[in-house]
């Protein structure tokens, strides 16, 4: 019984998150409240404050979950053992982005971290938050560069830090100017030979290079 009651609170909390989801994404975070929330999951305010603190706890819940499930996609190009890291690389940051495009509650969340979302006033502790996910992010792209630098497939000389940085703003300007205008390009169909462009300028260019 107590393992059916875990279960069923879990059931609820995913509940609260997917409508946590929906609310932000179609009034954005700073105009949502703690009652539209609870509205459109179909609970009461008490049961809701029984999960969540507040809708920073809640939109700080959502942006983890989202985050965790992505993360372990990217496992492989993290592994030391790896035989292939850069293509794995290449298969991770397309699905990426075909995932924005083609997995509604990815392009929710992301539309609500792009565009919907004020890190100001009562959401201005989240700009940490977000900060360290970033650099959190940096530091596994440099990882697995890495790696691939060790098995040959990219210059020694190449400047990780640099590399990760720019790896990392490639993706998140497409994805940003996609959810803008989901009309002006086809990302998914797109998405390989945009990642193959960004893996040439990571192969060649000098920019990226340490000095000699």
């Amino acid at each position: 019984m107590a393992r059916r009651t875990k279960e069923e609170a879990q059931e609820t909390r995913n509940q609260i998150l997917d409508s946590a989801e929906r609310v932000f994404a179609s009034k954005g975070v700073t105009h949502s409240t703690m009652a539209d929330i609870a509205a459109d999951a179909g609970v009461s305010r008490g049961a809701l404050y029984w999960h969540f603190t507040s809708k920073t706890d809640i939109f700080h819940a959502m942006f983890v979950r989202q985050h965790d499930a992505n993360k372990v996609v990217c496992a492989a190009a993290r592994d030391p053992d790896e035989p292939d890291p850069l293509g794995q690389m290449r298969s991770i940051l397309s699905h990426f982005l075909r995932k924005v495009v083609e997995d509604p509650q990815q392009r929710r969340v992301c539309e609500i971290l792009h565009h919907k979302c004020e890190l100001a006033g009562e959401q201005a502790a989240l700009r940490q938050h977000l900060q360290a996910t970033g650099e959190e992010i940096d530091q596994d792209i440099a990882l697995s560069l890495r790696h691939a630098i060790q098995r040959g497939q990219l210059p020694a000389n190449l400047d990780l830090q640099r590399a990760a940085v720019a790896v990392h703003a490639y993706i998140h300007g497409l994805i940003n100017n996609w959810l803008l205008r989901p009309d002006g390009y086809p990302l998914a169909r797109e998405a390989e030979p945009l990642v193959d462009a960004l893996l040439d300028m990571l192969r060649l260019s000098p920019a990226l290079r340490h000095p000699a």
